[in-house]
Protein backbone atom coordinates (compact mmCIF):
# COMPACT_ATOMS: atom_id res chain seq x y z
CA UNK A 1 0.00 0.00 0.00
CA UNK A 2 1.01 3.53 -0.82
CA UNK A 3 0.08 6.95 -1.49
CA UNK A 4 -3.10 9.07 0.16
CA UNK A 5 -4.65 6.10 1.72
CA UNK A 6 -1.47 4.64 3.49
CA UNK A 7 -0.46 7.92 4.53
CA UNK A 8 -4.18 8.47 6.25
CA UNK A 9 -4.25 4.80 7.60
CA UNK A 10 -0.44 5.35 9.29
CA UNK A 11 -1.60 8.41 10.55
CA UNK A 12 -4.91 7.27 11.91
CA UNK A 13 -2.56 4.27 13.16
CA UNK A 14 -0.34 6.11 15.25
CA UNK A 15 -3.64 7.95 16.84
CA UNK A 16 -4.99 4.53 17.97
CA UNK A 17 -1.77 3.33 19.20
CA UNK A 18 -1.35 6.47 21.43
CA UNK A 19 2.31 7.42 19.12
CA UNK A 20 3.30 10.95 19.14
CA UNK A 21 3.03 11.57 15.21
CA UNK A 22 5.66 13.72 13.95
CA UNK A 23 6.08 14.09 10.30
CA UNK A 24 9.62 16.19 9.91
CA UNK A 25 10.61 18.40 6.82
CA UNK A 26 13.91 18.74 5.33
CA UNK A 27 14.78 20.23 2.40
CA UNK A 28 16.49 18.09 -0.63
CA UNK A 29 20.03 18.96 -1.83
CA UNK A 30 21.18 20.84 1.67
CA UNK A 31 23.64 21.53 1.59
CA UNK A 32 24.19 18.14 -1.36
CA UNK A 33 22.47 14.77 -2.26
CA UNK A 34 24.36 12.35 0.03
CA UNK A 35 23.49 14.41 3.22
CA UNK A 36 20.23 14.32 2.18
CA UNK A 37 19.90 10.66 2.08
CA UNK A 38 21.74 10.44 5.47
CA UNK A 39 19.42 12.69 7.03
CA UNK A 40 16.31 10.68 5.74
CA UNK A 41 18.38 7.56 7.51
CA UNK A 42 18.61 9.41 11.19
CA UNK A 43 14.88 10.45 10.48
CA UNK A 44 13.81 7.28 9.77
CA UNK A 45 15.35 5.75 12.86
CA UNK A 46 13.19 8.03 14.98
CA UNK A 47 9.93 6.59 13.65
CA UNK A 48 8.15 9.49 12.20
CA UNK A 49 4.94 8.97 11.08
CA UNK A 50 5.64 10.55 7.68
CA UNK A 51 8.04 12.25 5.93
CA UNK A 52 8.01 15.71 4.34
CA UNK A 53 10.50 16.20 1.61
CA UNK A 54 11.06 19.66 -0.05
CA UNK A 55 12.05 20.23 -3.78
CA UNK A 56 14.06 23.61 -3.54
CA UNK A 57 12.53 26.69 -5.28
CA UNK A 58 13.76 30.15 -5.88
CA UNK A 59 11.09 32.04 -4.22
CA UNK A 60 9.00 29.88 -1.59
CA UNK A 61 6.68 32.16 -0.48
CA UNK A 62 4.94 30.01 2.02
CA UNK A 63 8.83 29.82 4.01
CA UNK A 64 10.68 31.54 6.46
CA UNK A 65 14.09 32.60 6.78
CA UNK A 66 15.40 29.44 7.69
CA UNK A 67 14.23 27.36 4.82
CA UNK A 68 14.67 30.18 2.39
CA UNK A 69 18.00 29.90 3.37
CA UNK A 70 18.25 26.08 3.09
CA UNK A 71 16.59 26.58 -0.56
CA UNK A 72 19.57 28.81 -1.48
CA UNK A 73 22.21 26.11 -0.36
CA UNK A 74 20.33 23.35 -2.09
CA UNK A 75 19.93 25.43 -5.21
CA UNK A 76 23.94 25.45 -5.45
CA UNK A 77 23.75 21.95 -6.61
CA UNK A 78 21.76 22.94 -9.85
CA UNK A 79 18.89 20.18 -8.48
CA UNK A 80 16.67 18.36 -10.86
CA UNK A 81 13.44 16.92 -10.31
CA UNK A 82 14.64 13.16 -11.74
CA UNK A 83 17.91 13.69 -8.77
CA UNK A 84 15.29 14.75 -6.00
CA UNK A 85 13.17 11.02 -7.04
CA UNK A 86 16.46 9.48 -7.50
CA UNK A 87 16.61 10.38 -3.62
CA UNK A 88 13.14 9.24 -2.78
CA UNK A 89 13.64 5.45 -4.47
CA UNK A 90 16.98 4.80 -2.88
CA UNK A 91 15.08 6.09 0.48
CA UNK A 92 11.99 3.73 -0.31
CA UNK A 93 14.59 0.78 -0.83
CA UNK A 94 15.55 1.28 3.04
CA UNK A 95 12.46 2.27 4.52
CA UNK A 96 9.21 1.51 2.30
CA UNK A 97 7.21 1.57 5.37
CA UNK A 98 7.54 5.79 5.57
CA UNK A 99 5.36 7.42 3.53
CA UNK A 100 7.50 10.72 2.07
CA UNK A 101 5.79 13.26 0.38
CA UNK A 102 6.98 16.04 -1.61
CA UNK A 103 7.01 19.44 -0.85
CA UNK A 104 7.14 22.41 -3.75
CA UNK A 105 5.50 24.81 -5.91
CA UNK A 106 3.72 24.58 -8.26
CA UNK A 107 5.80 25.82 -11.14
CA UNK A 108 8.22 23.05 -10.68
CA UNK A 109 5.56 20.29 -11.39
CA UNK A 110 4.29 22.69 -14.32
CA UNK A 111 7.56 22.48 -16.10
CA UNK A 112 8.52 19.03 -15.52
CA UNK A 113 5.25 18.21 -16.86
CA UNK A 114 1.94 16.71 -14.61
CA UNK A 115 1.49 13.54 -16.65
CA UNK A 116 5.13 13.00 -16.22
CA UNK A 117 5.75 14.32 -12.88
CA UNK A 118 2.99 11.73 -11.71
CA UNK A 119 4.02 9.07 -13.72
CA UNK A 120 7.91 9.62 -12.27
CA UNK A 121 7.26 9.82 -8.82
CA UNK A 122 5.04 6.92 -8.67
CA UNK A 123 7.96 5.13 -10.38
CA UNK A 124 9.94 6.10 -7.67
CA UNK A 125 7.52 5.29 -4.86
CA UNK A 126 6.67 8.64 -3.71
CA UNK A 127 3.48 8.97 -1.51
CA UNK A 128 2.03 12.63 -2.59
CA UNK A 129 2.67 16.56 -2.69
CA UNK A 130 1.92 18.86 -0.96
CA UNK A 131 2.16 22.08 -3.14
CA UNK A 132 1.27 25.53 -0.86
CA UNK A 133 0.68 27.91 -3.80
CA UNK A 134 -1.87 25.34 -5.67
CA UNK A 135 -5.58 26.80 -4.40
CA UNK A 136 -8.13 24.18 -5.27
CA UNK A 137 -9.58 26.71 -7.60
CA UNK A 138 -7.36 26.20 -10.22
CA UNK A 139 -5.94 22.89 -8.82
CA UNK A 140 -8.17 20.99 -11.41
CA UNK A 141 -5.77 19.71 -14.08
CA UNK A 142 -3.15 18.54 -10.97
CA UNK A 143 -5.99 16.83 -9.92
CA UNK A 144 -7.36 15.47 -13.06
CA UNK A 145 -4.05 13.66 -14.20
CA UNK A 146 -3.87 12.52 -10.86
CA UNK A 147 -7.16 10.74 -10.60
CA UNK A 148 -7.17 6.93 -9.83
CA UNK A 149 -3.21 6.88 -9.40
CA UNK A 150 -3.28 7.14 -5.49
CA UNK A 151 -1.07 10.04 -4.51
CA UNK A 152 -2.14 12.07 -2.16
CA UNK A 153 -2.55 15.97 -3.01
CA UNK A 154 -2.33 17.43 0.51
CA UNK A 155 -4.16 21.50 0.71
CA UNK A 156 -3.22 23.53 3.12
CA UNK A 157 -5.49 25.70 5.12
CA UNK A 158 -5.16 28.96 7.93
CA UNK A 159 -6.31 30.56 10.27
CA UNK A 160 -7.96 33.19 8.12
CA UNK A 161 -9.83 30.40 5.83
CA UNK A 162 -13.42 30.68 6.59
CA UNK A 163 -14.95 27.41 7.99
CA UNK A 164 -17.30 27.05 5.07
CA UNK A 165 -14.12 27.18 2.45
CA UNK A 166 -12.18 24.96 4.67
CA UNK A 167 -14.45 22.16 4.42
CA UNK A 168 -14.65 22.73 0.59
CA UNK A 169 -10.91 22.26 0.45
CA UNK A 170 -10.50 19.49 3.11
CA UNK A 171 -12.96 17.45 0.07
CA UNK A 172 -9.96 17.62 -2.19
CA UNK A 173 -7.44 17.22 0.28
CA UNK A 174 -6.08 13.46 0.43
CA UNK A 175 -3.52 12.01 2.53
CA UNK A 176 -4.64 14.69 5.30
CA UNK A 177 -5.54 18.04 5.90
CA UNK A 178 -2.81 20.52 6.50
CA UNK A 179 -3.74 23.63 9.12
CA UNK A 180 -1.13 26.23 8.89
CA UNK A 181 -0.91 27.15 12.82
CA UNK A 182 0.46 31.09 12.16
CA UNK A 183 -0.67 33.52 9.80
CA UNK A 184 2.56 34.13 7.86
CA UNK A 185 5.66 32.02 7.08
CA UNK A 186 7.18 29.20 8.53
CA UNK A 187 9.75 29.31 11.07
CA UNK A 188 10.25 28.17 14.95
CA UNK A 189 8.21 29.65 17.34
CA UNK A 190 8.47 30.31 21.55
CA UNK A 191 4.73 30.30 21.29
CA UNK A 192 1.81 29.13 19.34
CA UNK A 193 -1.38 31.38 19.04
CA UNK A 194 -3.68 31.15 22.10
CA UNK A 195 -6.54 30.10 20.15
CA UNK A 196 -5.16 27.56 17.73
CA UNK A 197 -6.49 24.56 20.05
CA UNK A 198 -9.95 25.75 19.90
CA UNK A 199 -9.53 26.74 16.49
CA UNK A 200 -8.16 22.82 16.10
CA UNK A 201 -11.15 21.06 17.90
CA UNK A 202 -13.52 23.00 16.03
CA UNK A 203 -11.91 21.74 12.38
CA UNK A 204 -11.83 18.70 13.95
CA UNK A 205 -15.39 18.25 13.85
CA UNK A 206 -15.92 19.48 10.53
CA UNK A 207 -13.44 17.05 8.56
CA UNK A 208 -13.57 13.61 7.80
CA UNK A 209 -9.54 13.53 7.11
CA UNK A 210 -6.53 13.83 9.61
CA UNK A 211 -5.84 17.13 10.39
CA UNK A 212 -2.00 17.86 10.68
CA UNK A 213 -0.88 20.83 12.04
CA UNK A 214 2.67 23.04 10.82
CA UNK A 215 4.22 26.46 11.34
CA UNK A 216 5.92 27.21 14.13
CA UNK A 217 6.31 23.96 16.01
CA UNK A 218 9.70 23.15 17.87
CA UNK A 219 9.38 21.97 21.49
CA UNK A 220 8.01 19.07 23.55
CA UNK A 221 5.57 21.25 25.05
CA UNK A 222 4.03 22.15 21.55
CA UNK A 223 3.71 18.54 20.81
CA UNK A 224 2.30 17.58 24.09
CA UNK A 225 -0.20 20.96 24.04
CA UNK A 226 -1.51 19.84 20.21
CA UNK A 227 -1.77 16.06 20.30
CA UNK A 228 -5.31 15.64 21.92
CA UNK A 229 -6.66 17.97 19.30
CA UNK A 230 -4.40 16.86 16.31
CA UNK A 231 -3.42 13.63 14.46
CA UNK A 232 -0.24 14.85 13.98
CA UNK A 233 1.82 17.72 13.73
CA UNK A 234 4.98 19.19 11.00
CA UNK A 235 8.55 20.06 12.25
CA UNK A 236 10.07 22.00 9.66
CA UNK A 237 12.42 25.09 10.65
CA UNK A 238 13.64 23.70 13.61
CA UNK A 239 15.72 20.48 11.74
CA UNK A 240 16.19 22.57 9.30
CA UNK A 241 18.17 25.20 11.59
CA UNK A 242 20.03 21.94 12.86
CA UNK A 243 21.32 21.06 9.29
CA UNK A 244 22.63 25.05 9.14
CA UNK A 245 24.77 24.70 11.94
CA UNK A 246 25.78 20.84 11.65
CA UNK A 247 26.26 20.73 7.83
CA UNK A 248 26.39 17.39 6.77
CA UNK A 249 27.19 15.79 10.28
CA UNK A 250 23.79 16.83 10.91
CA UNK A 251 21.75 13.51 10.85
CA UNK A 252 22.43 12.12 14.84
CA UNK A 253 21.38 15.34 16.00
CA UNK A 254 18.35 15.34 13.72
CA UNK A 255 17.74 12.15 15.28
CA UNK A 256 18.21 13.31 18.42
CA UNK A 257 16.12 16.01 18.70
CA UNK A 258 13.09 14.00 17.14
CA UNK A 259 13.23 11.92 20.22
CA UNK A 260 13.59 14.88 22.33
CA UNK A 261 10.13 16.21 20.66
CA UNK A 262 8.32 13.35 21.70
CA UNK A 263 9.89 13.43 25.43
CA UNK A 264 11.62 9.82 24.52
CA UNK A 265 15.53 11.81 25.11
CA UNK A 266 16.99 14.15 26.23
CA UNK A 267 18.87 17.02 24.49
CA UNK A 268 20.84 20.00 26.82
Amino acid sequence: MRGAIYIETRIREYKKKGKKAIIPYITAFDPNKEATLDFLKHIAEADPVAIELGFPFSDPVADGPTIQKAMVRALRNKPSFEEYLEIVSLFKENFPEIPLVCMTYYNIIFRFGLERALKEAIEARLDGFIIPDLPIEEASPWLRVNRGKGLATIFLVAPTTPYDRLVKIAKHSTGFLYYVSLTGITGAREVLPEDLTLKLQKIKGMISNPLVVGFGISKPEHVALLRPYCDAVVVGSALVQIIEKEGRSAGPALHRFLLYLKNEDSQS
